[in-house]
Formats: structure tokens, C-alpha cells, sequence
């Protein structure tokens, strides 16, 4: 395993373990320009324009960086409606990596929990898990169910050396389950790396635990694995268990101790497409009919047949170490240089991205005027980068019309796989810096046009005073060209 190599200086630098073959040209607008392009998109990140976007740290889901492999295997796509042997091909792929003898494609993740909800999520049932994630909850309350988040203390403590912030508290679980009864708790879900409080993993011990607390009440396991790599780095790094051992064991063991895993493509295998997977034919016949019904036939799901071929050697290449480590190396080098200068950062570093807390970034700014969401556009403004918020605009209002806040404000960048050079991470590090030393300028937000459910992806807001000028002034000072 190649981690980081150490220079002359004494410093340890990740590197790359690729090489670039083709590249897309970047534009870097003067700070003007950025200020009206983030008026147009209505202060959300969002609704901005690629062409006007720098770096995109937006996500890491469909933006992961593709190998040779992967696009090599396109050109052999088999275009059979039915029975397609690149769907047979994708299919062993999973078979041999996940150890699951049933497959099911869909579009993409979301589709996949669409059906988990819709087949076992039922009127008063509450599903706990480590996290929810936006659209998970969106699919569980949908099918008239709730989540309860069950982390641990640990989880949403800003800085902390707790290596799985990821993991379920036990005693909760249990608690819950007594409360509830077992029939009114459909399954447990597990998300390996917790997106929404910084990409931050589970242990295998943990999930061992969860394991027998589902078998000792007859409930199902369901298991996230869209960012599986991830987790599985850092199993293999901080769980002293797994020191020694190989990505295809890890794989396998937390696969084995799940009952139905899913999956978006955009993330796991760096390619569109999604799918679920299982070892237990019952589980897979209640699921079956859902997919022509809702995304195609049972051999395409969906998804175009190029897509599945390049899934199925993305999918083996999560095996390789160099491959998934290069995306955590680079959050943690970001995140331990942020930390360094006092900036306010998620610790330990997780994996997807970067996340800056933004109440302790913008304290002035109060959770109701949506510090992440003016964090971001206050970055995009001075940087060109664009993040995505992780916070309170990320949450949904309540019955009674009410915004409910967020447990974290945070603001990500994102780092998909093998696309950002150092150089660009280093770029990232000054302007973060830099609008640190700034923070009094950036004031807060207030909807505009806000939509009742997923109000992120679309809404709009408006600053609620003046400070993007003030921001776009006192950038001029320091930066005269404008960029």
C-alpha cells in the first residue's frame, strides 16, 4: 500500500498513483463575474453553471474520475434489451466481490432505496441507522415510516480523534426496539461513511454488534454501500483487526453480515447505475417486481448497457489499494492543514470531502439564516469552488411550517477520485484560508423560492444584507486581477 511518500523536508505528501491521459479545461472567472453568476443561481450552489465553476466539490457522485479499463469496456457492450451479456458480466462481478447470489439494477441509488422503502417500510414503522442521508429519509417518510439517527456521542463532536464517528450506539438500538417492538421496525440501516457528519466510517465491531442485536429480534440488516471504499480504508487503517488484512476480506465480511445491500454507482464503481443485492431469494422475489415496474427489465434496470460494463470493472478496481486510499489521503492532507490553521474542521478526516463547520467558520451567523448555505456561496464567490451544503437547508421544514435545524452546519468539498491535482487541493487551502481570516464579511441567507420536499437541490435564497459586496471589495484589495 502506497500511503504517502516522504519528501526531503521531512513531510509526507499523498501521490497520485496515476497518471492524467485526458483533461477538460477549467475556467476561472474574475470575482465579478462569480458574484452574478451566484445571484443567478439563486445563492445556491446547486443551480450554478459548470462553465462558471473552478473546482467542483459539489460531489463525488458521477464525478469520480473513470480508468482506461472502464472506458475500454464500453465498446463491448452487449445491446440486448433482455438478457445482456453485460449484464452477465456485472452480475459476476458482484457475485464475486459482494458474495451475493441475487442482483437487481436500478438507475441509480436512490432508486434502490425507493424499492427497500416501498417493499418493507410500512405506515408508523421507524427505521434506525447510524445517519439518514437526504433521500433515504425522503424514501422512508414517503412510504409513511421515520428514521431515528442511533450515533454515538462522538459522532457530531466537531474535533475529535474518535476513529468511527460512523458506528451505532448499541444501547440505543436497543432501547429503541423495546420501545417500539420489533414489528414496527422493518430493518436497521447502516451507511457505510456517514455522508451528511463528514464521510466518517463504522467499524467492523460495531457492525458485528448491530448484526447480533438484528438476529436476537428477527430484523433485517440493510447495508449503504455507496461509499464502501471508503469505510473499508478505513477499517483496514484504524481498526487494529484488520491491519493485515486484504480489501477482498473486508469486503466480504461486512457484505456477509448484512442481509440486503445497495448501492449508488455514481459513488462505489465511479460510474452511473445503482443496484441491490442479496443472498436470500425471499427477500429478492419481494423486490423483483418492483424493478420493470419502476426502472426496466431485470437486465439492464435502467441503466444504459456502457454503464453496466464500466460498473462491473469499477467494481473490481475497489480492490485495489491505491485506488481507494487516493481520495482519503487527499481529504486528510486538506483537513490536517485546515486544522493546523485554525480553521474549523471536521476531524478525523473522513472520506467523500473536505467539511468545514461552518457555525464555528460564521458564529455571528444564526442557524435560521443557513450558515452552510452562505458558507458556500461566500467560498464560490472568492474562489471559484463550489461545495455543496450539509446543513439546515439540507433539512426539510416541519408540520407546522417551521425550519428544523440541522444536529451539524457543515459545508463539503467534495474530492472525487483521481480528478484534483495537489496543486488544485493547495489552491482549495489558501482561499478557505484566506475567507477564514474574512469571516466577519460573510453575513446569512433567506429563502426565496423554496420548494416543500429536497428544498436543496432547487430552492433559492437572497442574502439578508448587503455582504456580498462587501466580500467582493475586500477581495479586490487583497487579490488585484481578481482571482
Amino acid at each position: 500500500m502506497q500511503s504517502a511518500i516522504q519528501f526531503s523536508s521531512g513531510e509526507f505528501v499523498p501521490l497520485e498513483m496515476h497518471k492524467v491521459r485526458v483533461v477538460q479545461k477549467l475556467n476561472l472567472l474574475p470575482v465579478e463575474e462569480r458574484l452574478r453568476a451566484v445571484e443567478t443561481a439563486g445563492f445556491n450552489t446547486f443551480l450554478l453553471e459548470n462553465k462558471d465553476v473552478f473546482l467542483d466539490m459539489l460531489t463525488d457522485s458521477g464525478t469520480n474520475a473513470m480508468s482506461d479499463q472502464q472506458i475500454a469496456s464500453m465498446a463491448v457492450a452487449d445491446d440486448a434489451y433482455a438478457g445482456s451479456a453485460s449484464y452477465t458480466r456485472l452480475y459476476e462481478a458482484i457475485v464475486e466481490i459482494f458474495g451475493t447470489e441475487y442482483f437487481l439494477p436500478v438507475h441509480q441509488g436512490r432508486a434502490a432505496e425507493h424499492i427497500i422503502s416501498q417493499v418493507f417500510v410500512n405506515a408508523n414503522d421507524v427505521v434506525p441507522m447510524n445517519f439518514h442521508f437526504t433521500t433515504t429519509k425522503a424514501h422512508i417518510e414517503l412510504a409513511g415510516g421515520r428514521i431515528a439517527e442511533l450515533y454515538t456521542d462522538e459522532a457530531l463532536r466537531i474535533k475529535s480523534e474518535f476513529p468511527f464517528k460512523g458506528n451505532i450506539d448499541i444501547a440505543k438500538l436497543e432501547a429503541l426496539i423495546a420501545a417500539r417492538g420489533r414489528d414496527n421496525v422493518p430493518y436497521v440501516r447502516l451507511e457505510a461513511g456517514t455522508n451528511l457528519i463528514g464521510g466518517q466510517p463504522f467499524s467492523i465491531a460495531n457492525m458485528r454488534d448491530v448484526r447480533r442485536v438484528c438476529d436476537k429480534h428477527g430484523i433485517l440488516l440493510v447495508l449503504d454501500v455507496s461509499l464502501l471504499a471508503e469505510n473499508v480504508y478505513f477499517v483496514k487503517t484504524r481498526e487494529a483487526e484488520f491491519f493485515g488484512a486484504d480489501i477482498r476480506t473486508i469486503i466480504r465480511i461486512m457484505c456477509d453480515l448484512a442481509d440486503i445491500i445497495y448501492f449508488s454507482g455514481r459513488k462505489i464503481s465511479c460510474t452511473r447505475g445503482g443496484g441491490i443485492a442479496t443472498r436470500n431469494r425471499e427477500l429478492y422475489l419481494k423486490m423483483r417486481d418492483l424493478v420493470p415496474l419502476f426502472e426496466g427489465f431485470l437486465t439492464y434496470g435502467g441503466m444504459s448497457v456502457r454503464e453496466i460494463e464500466a460498473m462491473a470493472v469499477g467494481l473490481r478496481e475497489t480492490l485495489d489499494m491505491d485506488m481507494i486510499s487516493q481520495s482519503p489521503l487527499f481529504i486528510k492532507y486538506l483537513v490536517d492543514r485546515l486544522d493546523a490553521a485554525g480553521v474549523p474542521v471536521i476531524t478525523p478526516a473522513g472520506g467523500l470531502g473536505a467539511h468545514l463547520d461552518a457555525r464555528g467558520f460564521l458564529p455571528h451567523v444564526p442557524q435560521l439564516e443557513y450558515p452552510a448555505g452562505a458558507l458556500g456561496a461566500a467560498l464560490y464567490i472568492i474562489s471559484g469552488i463550489r461545495g455543496m451544503e450539509r446543513g439546515t437547508i439540507s433539512m426539510d421544514r416541519d408540520a407546522d411550517g417551521n425550519d428544523v435545524p440541522s444536529e451539524v452546519e457543515l459545508l463539503r468539498l467534495a474530492l472525487p477520485r483521481r480528478v484534483f491535482t495537489l496543486s488544485q487541493v493547495k489552491y482549495v487551502e489558501d482561499r478557505v484560508n484566506w475567507l477564514y481570516q474574512h469571516r466577519d464579511l460573510v453575513g446569512g441567507l433567506e429563502f426565496t423560492d423554496e420548494p416543500k420536499v429536497l428544498r436543496f437541490f432547487v430552492g433559492r435564497l437572497r442574502p439578508r444584507s448587503d455582504w456580498t459586496r462587501k466580500l467582493v471589495a475586500r477581495f479586490r484589495q487583497d487579490f488585484p486581477a481578481g482571482r
